[in-house]
């Protein structure tokens, strides 16, 4: 990825209906989105200047909102029409797009009820979330200390800023004690996903994956699954237990910007990406190609 700070880069942003230099896409210090996490957004992956899955994006994006208790003052057609035209006016064919809404600084209180609601489209040419060698000999997670909390607390639907700073922490602690990533549980202590990806394991034909009954359904998990029945893979979705984790042959993770990521171990278990990794990284490959 480039070396080039975000903030710095060339090109421009769709920010509240206009298209605007890079550099002068800015809000306010005392914008509410960044005090109190009243912030929604997507990851988008661009192949051969196709935005996959454009449409399930755009309606969780608004889905986001809604669950935040906030209504995105555009309509989803003008939404997707400008991510169309930023592609054209950043030369972007293989990349990255984030759409991004979030409370605006009329008022920096806990309510919110009338601050205004932007909406801002960036795009950018990305590579591989994770080195291209690692993916290929499978990348190391540890897991992590914090834990994804119960539905109860928290509109975990919701592609919402606040989720994330646990990640943050869980991958920060990850990367400084020599690992990729950290694989995450819930408040209960079953396996739960990566820091912003979902996990797979498999033994076998079959495949096995946590219920996202309280962390986000990815739509690269969505179509993971739907690759696998097509490719006569059972797939059961069910509880796995830390306890679980040395019965499976092979693990990987799934996400718009990890995409099919093999994992070599968590913590001291080992596992030896083979054919399941093979087959999933070609199906996805060709799905997204299409």
């Amino acid at each position: 990825m480039s070396s080039i700070p975000f903030d710095q880069r060339e090109g421009v942003i769709w920010l509240d209906g206009e298209f605007v230099e890079w550099s002068r896409a800015q809000l306010h210090v005392l914008t509410h989105g960044l005090h109190y996490a009243s912030t929604v957004y997507e990851g988008e992956r661009v192949y051969n200047g196709k935005i996959f899955k454009l449409r399930e994006h755009s309606e969780r994006l608004y889905r986001s909102a809604h669950l935040m208790d906030f209504a995105i003052p555009y309509e989803l057609a003008e939404l997707e029409a400008a991510s169309q035209e930023l592609l054209q006016c950043n030369k972007v064919v293989d990349g990255y797009l984030r759409p991004v809404a979030w409370r605006g600084s009329e008022m920096i209180s806990t309510s919110a009820r009338f601050n205004r609601v932007h909406l801002a489209i960036a795009c950018w040419q990305w590579p591989s979330y994770f080195d291209p060698a690692a993916r290929m000999a499978g990348i190391r997670l540890k897991t992590a200390s914090w834990r994804r909390p119960p539905p109860c607390s928290s509109p975990f639907e919701a592609k919402a800023s606040g989720h994330y700073q646990i990640a943050t922490l869980s991958k920060h602690d990850a990367e400084n004690t020599g690992y990729h990533d950290a694989l995450m549980l819930d408040w209960r202590g079953h396996v739960a996903e990566a820091t912003s990806a979902n996990v797979f394991f498999v033994k076998g034909r079959t495949m096995h994956t946590p219920l996202p009954d309280c962390f986000l359904n990815g739509i690269t998990r969505q179509t993971v699954i739907e690759l696998a029945r097509a490719l006569d893979y059972q797939v059961v979705e069910r509880t796995i237990l830390p306890t679980e984790l040395g019965d499976f042959d092979e693990c990987f993770l799934t996400g718009t910007a990890a995409e099919i990521t093999p994992v070599q171990s968590i913590d001291e278990r080992r596992y030896r990406p083979g054919d399941a990794c093979r087959d999933f990284i070609a199906a996805y490959t060709s799905t997204v190609n299409a």
